[in-house]
């Protein structure tokens, strides 16, 4: 049995969709594809209010990718502070932040060259 092969604007889609479901704020897509020295396709940063809503966000993340896509992340960390988590699902990294941490941290900055895409807030 073969795996089907899930697009990464199906994934990236379904990834928006987890992070709205929970009201995650500022969400930013950064297209990475023309970045040579680039890990990954995308990275999508959002955060929450509070540790408690950045865990929200990385469990709704995880359930509506799982149950659309049958996909799980290649790798999850920083879920104990729940300041930081990153979701590594190969060709997009999910940065889930508490606000300040996003700020001082500024990856946007750092990735200036990526083509930047914001989400408007639906709530």
């Amino acid at each position: 049995m073969t795996k089907k092969i899930v697009s990464t604007d199906v994934l990236l889609t379904n990834i928006i969709k987890g992070i709205e479901e929970v009201k995650g704020n500022d969400i930013v897509i950064l297209d990475l594809r023309a970045i040579d020295t680039a890990v990954c396709d995308y990275f999508v940063i959002c955060n929450g209010s509070s540790n408690t809503q950045v865990n929200a966000i990385v469990h709704s993340v995880q359930k509506i990718v799982s149950k659309e896509l049958k996909e799980k992340p290649w790798h999850v960390e920083g879920t104990d502070n729940a300041e930081w988590v990153l979701m590594d699902y190969v060709s997009i990294v999910v940065h889930v932040f508490q606000k300040e941490i996003r700020t001082y941290y500024n990856i946007e900055d750092l990735w200036g060259d990526a083509k930047i895409t914001v989400i408007e807030n639906k709530y």
